[in-house]
């Protein structure tokens, strides 16, 4: 069944990492009991493990996120103690895509667009199994000596996409590639140290310290003065640079790391690659810079397209899938990354397809945040 787009929970989470951990896991209970039957059935179905085998490598990466990442890990036995499941099981859901080596078919297609000198566009279409996007959350993490982070998750997920108070952002685009180090940072680990960083650089400096990525993915990163695009691999990193005109633009294979050999996947990553860079120039052609940047028209015309469905920028199913494998667009986020514009558009569903799609901000007023 088509994910219908309806508006995920908002939560507000405070306190020490256990108290936030804590607060997700129970405010979250149903919707992470529910991911563990999804992803219990996705691991059967992609990578023939069943959940005893996914929970043994998930215990490779509990003894590194204690070690490396003692705050993540307090939070994640939150979690679990929360939602009363077992740790290695919130460890399997936050280390999944180093489980699957990547033979879950997620899509998902990114942007960054520089708008002025000391300000940045990020926006992407978040595209993956349908099943998830009823146990989608919208969470605010307020945490001592850090900023405040505003991201969309899975529930009893740690880091995904989203922004924070220093105007540091994340976007991500899974890569296939055999390759996988449990004594390096899981992708949605990564993800949150970017989000818990003041800068992009501050970001790459607390992931190199910390050994890299345990996986082969891409992060696109960036802050009011800079974006990168981080292909990550155990094997070593290649960073991408703005172009000519200020942007980075990525689907789900590598452009510039020639360190792994990507197996062939998923066709249409090529196709929309060039599909949104032709959109975007197009966009430069009539004059869009600047303040002409906005939510709306990036939606209107770059992350609405459906050409090459069902494998389009705008992804929609496959029905001829296992239902495991059958991918559309859960979200779009586009997000503005300067002083005295921070903030971020959301619309849950496909872009475009729905007339009365309804754009949530973030963060949040305070109206919505005592929901």
């Amino acid at each position: 069944m088509p994910y219908t787009g309806d508006i995920p929970i908002r939560l507000v989470l405070k306190g020490t990492p256990r108290e936030i951990g804590l607060a997700h896991g129970r405010q979250l209970q149903h919707q992470i009991k529910d991911q563990l039957e999804i992803y219990r059935e996705m691991f059967e179905y992609t990578s023939k493990m069943n959940w005893p085998q996914v929970r043994a490598l998930a215990e490779e990466f509990r003894v590194t996120a204690e070690q490396n990442t003692p705050e993540v890990h307090a939070e994640m036995q939150g979690i679990a103690e929360g939602a009363g499941v077992d740790l290695l099981d919130i460890m399997a859901l936050n280390c999944r895509s180093e489980i699957s080596l990547g033979r879950f078919s997620d899509g998902c297609t990114a942007l960054s667009w520089k708008t002025s000198e000391q300000a940045r566009v990020l926006a992407q279409n978040w595209d993956w199994t349908t099943s998830v996007g009823k146990n989608m959350a919208m969470l605010r993490i307020e945490q001592t000596d850090k900023p405040v982070i505003h991201m969309v998750t899975e529930a009893g997920i740690v880091g995904k996409i989203g922004f924070n108070s220093a105007g540091v952002g994340v976007g991500l685009n899974a890569i296939k590639a055999p390759v996988c180090d449990s004594s390096k940072v899981p992708i949605h680990v990564a993800l949150r140290l970017c989000l818990e960083s003041d800068s992009v650089d501050t970001a790459l400096e607390r992931l190199t310290s910390l050994g890299g990525a345990a996986s082969s993915q891409h992060i696109l990163l960036a802050d009011s003065s800079k974006s990168l695009g981080l292909e990550l691999s155990p094997l070593g990193d290649v960073h991408l640079e703005e172009d000519r005109n200020g942007m980075i633009i990525h689907t789900n294979h590598f452009i510039a790391n020639d360190r792994v050999q990507e197996p062939p996947w998923l066709p249409g990553s090529a196709v929309r690659l060039s599909r949104c860079q032709h959109l975007c120039d197009e966009l430069i052609k009539a004059g869009v810079a600047g303040d002409k940047i906005t939510p709306r028209l990036l939606r209107e015309r770059v992350f609405s397209d459906r050409y090459n469905t069902p494998e389009a920028i705008c992804c929609s199913e496959d029905l001829s899938l296992h239902p495991t494998q059958q991918c559309s667009t859960l979200f779009n986020i586009v997000m503005h990354l300067g002083p005295g514009h921070l903030g971020a558009e959301v619309v849950f569903g496909r872009p475009g397809y729905e007339e009365e799609s309804i754009v949530v901000k973030l963060p949040c007023s305070l109206e919505d945040q005592d929901r």
